[in-house]
């Protein structure tokens, strides 16, 4: 039996760009930007005490574990984090990379 870590890791790497939220921020912005995320909406998910328990392991301390944004199947962190790679410039770089974007 797969366990929760098993199953976030293959769910992030399902698509070029993953989010795991209960809001939807992180998706309009991405969205905005041209890329089309897979989002597992956690509030929506049978498992998503242990998904967010997992979650919660891979963030730093007392960072929210929900929304968290993976890209190319590696964590890029949560709201802060995408929002400060937008704003310096290295959001767009880190999509294309990923094959999110092929501007």
């Amino acid at each position: 039996m797969m366990s929760v870590y098993e199953r976030v890791a293959r769910m992030a790497s399902g698509n070029a760009v993953v989010v795991f939220s209960a809001s939807r921020v992180l998706h309009r912005l991405l969205l905005g930007l041209g890329v089309g995320p897979a989002v597992y909406e956690l509030d929506q998910l049978a498992a998503a005490a242990d998904i967010q328990a997992a979650l919660s392991q891979l963030l730093p301390p007392g960072q929210p574990p929900v929304p968290v944004v993976f890209v190319g199947g590696r964590l890029l962190g949560g709201v802060e984090k995408v929002m400060a790679c937008h704003i310096n410039g290295t959001l767009v770089p880190l999509l294309k990379q990923a094959g999110a974007l092929w501007l």
